[in-house]
């Protein structure tokens, strides 16, 4: 990894960490809906990192939140399953003719179908995770899934605006 790689991955980390510290905890639709844009990080990260450093940087990203939101490893634990996870899905979605190397997660190289489907499929599971792990009991098990699929829709839209805004053409193609 060269150190243009690592600096920008740097300040993309701390960017999405003081959003959501600073911005998305206030930002709550209808008591219902909540945007953990933090995990913004961890999707838009290269294709071929190392799955390690990808589990670590789950943990970190996590825990971060987990400090500021007093939640006790809620958020560490699911965002280490997302970085678990992020590969299998990955490999799910892998084209005909396979990655590049130098392929990174962006709306404009993999197109919108691609993105919508890698995203959501990883929000989801990171969402459910965290909300399930909140209540610890399912007495309450539509309202959960009522705040996973708002939250899912929320933080989709925040990212799919965040590619189309921050993910020029000019970037993919480089």
């Amino acid at each position: 990894m060269n150190s243009s790689f690592g600096i920008r991955h740097i300040v993309q980390f701390i960017l999405f960490v003081a959003l959501q510290i600073l911005l998305m905890d206030s930002l709550v639709l209808f008591s219902t809906g909540f945007c953990f844009i933090y995990i913004a990080f961890l999707l838009f990260l290269p294709i071929n990192i190392n799955r390690v450093l990808l589990l670590f940087l789950g943990f970190l990203a996590g825990f971060t939140i987990d400090i500021f939101y007093d939640t006790m490893g809620i958020h560490a634990a699911a965002s280490v399953l997302l970085a678990f996870l992020r590969p299998h899905v990955l490999n799910l979605l892998t084209p005909r003719d396979g990655y590049d190397t130098k392929d990174s997660v962006n709306i404009h190289v993999m197109g919108w179908r691609w993105f919508l489907t890698y995203a959501l499929l990883l929000i989801l599971m990171h969402h459910a995770a965290v909300f399930f792990l909140e209540t610890i009991s399912l007495e309450s098990a539509w309202y959960t899934l009522a705040k996973v699929f708002a939250s899912v829709l929320f933080t989709g839209i925040v990212m799919i605006i965040l590619q189309l805004l921050f993910f020029s053409v000019k970037r993919a193609n480089r």
